[in-house]
């Protein structure tokens, strides 16, 4: 029979896991809602296709595939965060609400924590991690292997669309169809009457290769393939979406991060196959990281622990929400 010593020792450890339980459920259902309303985060069980992803090795297919579960690192969410503490972020432009999102918030919870944020595109933010001149990049696309072996490390944040964008009075009024869009981006289909459209000559509008969603954008809608250089092929100077809407204008196409432009009032994503970019069916998604350098630093361990926490993951929603308004 078990002594009355040990019999208080198990109600005690009882006692300590339930209370446990309750304090981590909160987080817990609350993010389990989110993710049951169709939205993916960090620690959501996705109950969607995988994204598709290129075999390694392929020659046509430059990017890697994403990092499996197994190998995703979890950080446990901050009690504290030393006062005096920075942490720097470089990268993509397809993250940058979400990166003001999460320094909001972590900011009000810590304070004399600072978080300085960039967006000068996915393979800038790798190299200067890769120098040490930060300390988190925000990437649009999976790391290379050549990355992983500079001791770089991956973690899935949130998924997201790429949507193919107009002007808002560009006369076309209509869809593509994933062909049609792969034809414009090659240089194969040259004027809206190819598509339905006017005789103009549809304007392509790119970013640079050093953009993470230009390399997910050639992989995914390309498979591989290369963007047209013909002359109505423009090229932009530097990765970011802003300057890009302002130059669409009645012919122009390009594309974007769907979180960037869903509550743009000059610019319309164009519906592929009859599937808006905001549908869960939507051909063309894909995941968005942070990287960081290993072994991780302790303001690393900090602000990846407070993303995977439910108000990081609540952060993350509410940017996203703010911006489908």
């Amino acid at each position: 029979m078990m002594g009355m010593s040990q019999k208080n020792e198990t109600t005690a450890l009882i006692i300590a896991l339930l209370a446990t339980a309750g304090i981590l459920g909160g987080g817990y259902f609350w993010l389990q809602s989110q993710c049951a309303a169709g939205q993916e985060f960090f620690l959501c069980g996705s109950s969607k296709s995988p994204q598709k992803s290129p075999t390694s090795g392929s020659a046509s297919s430059p990017l890697p595939p994403p990092p499996s579960p197994q190998e995703v690192v979890s950080f446990a969410p901050p009690t504290s965060i030393p006062s005096g503490t920075t942490i720097r972020i470089n990268g993509s432009t397809s993250m940058v609400q979400i990166n003001q999102a999460l320094k909001a918030a972590l900011t009000a919870k810590f304070q004399g924590v600072e978080v300085l944020t960039n967006a000068q595109g996915s393979d800038r933010g790798l190299e200067e991690l890769a120098r040490g001149a930060i300390d988190i990049a925000a990437v649009s696309r999976p790391l290379t292997e050549s990355e992983r072996s500079q001791g770089l490390a991956s973690s899935p944040i949130v998924r997201d669309a790429i949507a193919v964008v107009v002007g808002v009075k560009n006369p076309f009024a209509g869809g593509l169809t994933t062909a049609q869009v792969k034809d414009i981006f090659t240089g194969k289909i040259t004027s809206w009457s190819e598509v339905g459209g006017s005789a103009a000559t549809i304007q392509v509008i790119n970013r640079p290769p050093i953009s993470g969603t230009y390399q997910s954008f050639r992989q995914e809608v390309l498979q591989g393939g290369e963007f047209g250089r013909g002359t109505n092929f423009k090229m932009m100077d530097r990765d970011a979406t802003t300057p890009i809407l302002r130059v669409l204008g009645l012919n122009g196409i390009s594309y974007a991060t769907y979180s960037q432009i869903a509550d743009q009032k000059t610019v319309r994503a164009l519906a592929v196959d009859g599937i808006s970019a905001s549908e869960p069916n939507y051909p063309w998604q894909r995941t968005l990281y942070y990287v960081y350098k290993e072994p991780a630093s302790e303001a690393v361990k900090a602000f990846m622990g407070f993303v995977a926490s439910s108000d990081g993951q609540e952060a993350i929603f509410r940017a996203n929400e703010d911006l489908q308004k």
